[in-house]
């Protein structure tokens, strides 16, 4: 087998982070990991906030979140008058799930890359309102056209009230071809909800160009901005109509303050997110990219040969910029969610290695990411030793 390229490292990225050196950090896609220059950025927030609580929080503070959503949703190409910080992608898609007055006779169609939280709640809120969720089947490696072609006939006019679809799914780091998706969608009038958990920093995007109705991404993956700060979008036919989840004093501002304002909440991760998006950037972000998207190809060859697999075997990338890949595991292995996460617990334990292991279409799927401050030795690693912990548990 032909040795892929080796990524180069960018110079003295490692030392942008605090992470334990001891660990291979191999899944930044689910909670990311801060530099240190924005952990001191929010630290001085906080102390901020605990030198005057009453002034921190009863002088200003719209005004600093307004101008920080501003700022963000700049950065992703969104309106800034129609988006409002949340704490994270699920929490925006529980709020869009209320807001839209689902009845009996709707249904919300998903598909089955939809992130699990996300599935849950869309359940939860079709057996209070008696609407039905409904799942169509997009085959891991599909070509654009054919997921486009898969939804639109999928879409039942006058029944389907809402489509959720992701922008690069969780599970399977599949990229898909929202813009089109939306299109299709609006053939019917049905409302899109676009779920870019992964989107803001990973890959360049213009929200207002996608055109969904409501769209949402984490700032706190790939953005490098601290846990629990998001941006969600949504459309002008919707704004008067979001109901937030909690009353609060900004109630009868309308969306997006509304939403934003909760009382007592910690609003330092908001706050200090614009630091993540100015150490991208002072870093470059095309180079940031174009490292990860190598690295993770060649995190996938190496751990994927590793377990006897052809290149033939491996997935493709989930499209133009994705920095996570996936490795099917054997048959039979990880196949359920509990023995992903048995496996995914024993190599974190075992190998000193931090991964995704997700159940996807019967079949165990694990997931690599790769950031600026991983190297081709930690997938090597990892490579060297996850057979025998395969072999061992299949005993």
């Amino acid at each position: 087998m032909t040795a892929p390229e080796i990524p180069r490292p960018i110079p003295g990225a490692r030392l942008l982070f605090s992470l334990d050196p001891s660990v291979s950090h191999l899944n930044h896609g689910s909670f990311g990991a801060l530099p240190i220059s924005v952990q001191r950025a929010q630290q001085r927030l906080r102390d901020e906030v605990e030198a005057n609580p009453l002034r921190f929080y009863g002088s200003g503070l719209m005004d600093r979140i307004v101008h920080t959503r501003r700022h963000l949703a700049a950065f992703l190409g969104a309106d800034p008058d129609g988006s409002a910080l949340v704490p994270n992608t699920t929490a925006a898609v529980s709020l869009i799930l209320q807001s839209v007055g689902l009845r009996a006779a709707d249904e919300v169609l998903l598909t089955d890359h939809a992130y699990g939280a996300v599935t849950m709640a869309v359940r939860r809120q079709c057996r209070r309102s008696g609407a039905t969720a409904r799942t169509v089947a997009v085959p891991l490696g599909a070509a654009a056209a054919d997921v486009t072609a898969r939804i639109r006939a999928a879409l039942r006019p006058g029944r389907t009230r809402l489509l959720v679809v992701d922008q690069v799914a969780s599970a399977t780091a599949a990229l898909f071809p929202v813009r089109e998706i939306v299109a299709a969608a609006r053939e019917h009038d049905i409302p899109v909800l676009v779920d870019a958990a992964h989107v803001p920093g990973m890959l360049p995007v213009d929200v207002s160009a996608i055109g969904a109705d409501f769209w949402v991404g984490n700032l706190h993956k790939w953005g490098w901005a601290p846990r629990g700060t998001a941006l969600l979008t949504v459309a002008p036919a919707w704004r008067r109509r979001i109901d937030p989840l909690v009353v609060s004093w900004e109630h009868d501002e309308g969306f997006p303050l509304s939403v934003e304002f909760q009382g007592t909440i910690d609003y330092t991760s908001w706050l200090a997110a614009p630091a993540g998006v100015f150490a991208l950037r002072t870093l470059g972000l095309e180079a940031v990219r174009e490292h990860n998207v190598a690295l993770a190809a060649y995190g996938q060859r190496v751990v994927g040969e590793a377990l006897g697999l052809a290149p033939a075997d491996l997935p493709g990338p989930g499209g133009p910029g994705v920095s996570m890949r996936v490795v099917p595991l054997p048959a039979g292995l990880a196949s359920t969610p509990p023995e992903a996460l048995e496996l995914r617990l024993r190599i974190a334990d075992k190998l000193a290695a931090e991964v995704a292991v997700n159940a996807w279409g019967g079949r165990g799927l694990l997931r690599l990411s790769a950031q600026i401050y991983n190297r081709p030795e930690d997938y090597h690693l990892l490579a060297e030793r996850l057979p025998a912990l395969i072999r061992e548990m299949r005993r």
